[in-house]
């Protein structure tokens, strides 16, 4: 059944985030606060930033020794270089290097722009990395809340990720627990009775991308609830959505 109808709010109230937090206790603290209802298959979404915080993958930029290769693409595009070299320290393969962007392989198999590398939203003079392994982290923090809410529930950690023919950016789910992140069309008709061969929907990036427009990017609002969508329950794995090379029509 598809639903008619989602309800996705922000939970307001979360502290700033350091290293060692345990954040599945933070965000039931912030629920009980904003005196929220948890419902059987709500599915939390928690931007990536507070994960890493949480994980402590903050990287203070005055350790880091930039390789000859670093300094020579900073001082190509006007880039620093302490932080192209944990970017290359991050990568498992160089994609393309274009217009002083780097599209890296991750160390965890992602595709994307400086291998998750991030100024924004973390302190000063520090990058964030990706979490080493983000279903994991997704699994913690739904334990954490299944154990106290008494329901089955899901979380989605997510990310911002470029497209490579769309303008605009979208969150994507990096890590899944709880839910399938997909549901297959495959073998049902569509309206006029033709059989589906292909189709089968991200909806983990989906639910993703719907609950940024409540996070947002500047609002400090790192944790959002999708109430109404009839997920099929399952461990869930994110990893199981990045697309094997062999089957990737363009590497």
């Amino acid at each position: 059944m598809q639903p008619t109808e989602l309800q996705i709010s922000a939970i307001p109230g979360l502290p700033e985030v350091v290293a060692g937090d345990n954040l599945g206790r933070l965000i039931v603290e912030a629920i009980h606060s904003a005196a929220m209802q948890v419902k059987e298959k709500d599915v939390f979404v928690v931007a990536q930033k507070v994960v890493s915080k949480a994980e402590g993958r903050v990287v203070p930029l005055s350790t880091i020794q930039p390789s000859s290769l670093a300094h020579a693409w900073s001082d190509i595009h006007d880039k620093e270089a302490a932080v192209v070299e944990v970017v290359l320290g991050q990568t498992r393969r160089l994609v393309r290097m274009e217009r002083g962007i780097l599209i890296v392989e991750t160390q965890q198999g992602y595709v994307c722009a400086n291998a998750g590398v991030d100024t924004s939203n973390a302190p000063p003079g520090t990058v964030t990395l990706l979490p080493e392994d983000p279903d994991s982290s997704a699994a913690r923090i739904r334990d954490a809340l299944q154990e106290q809410f008494g329901v089955p529930l899901g979380v989605i950690i997510s990310d911002t990720f470029g497209r490579p023919w769309r303008e605009g950016l979208v969150n994507v789910a990096l890590g899944v627990a709880g839910l399938d992140p997909f549901l297959d069309y495959r073998g049902y008709h569509d309206g006029f009775g033709r059989r589906l061969h292909a189709t089968v929907i991200a909806v983990a990036d989906e639910i993703a991308s719907a609950a940024e427009l409540v996070m947002g990017k500047t609002r400090r609002v790192p944790v959002a609830l999708v109430r109404g969508f009839d997920y099929r329950e399952a461990e869930g794995w994110g990893r199981n959505m990045i697309r094997p090379s062999e089957q990737d029509l363009f590497r």
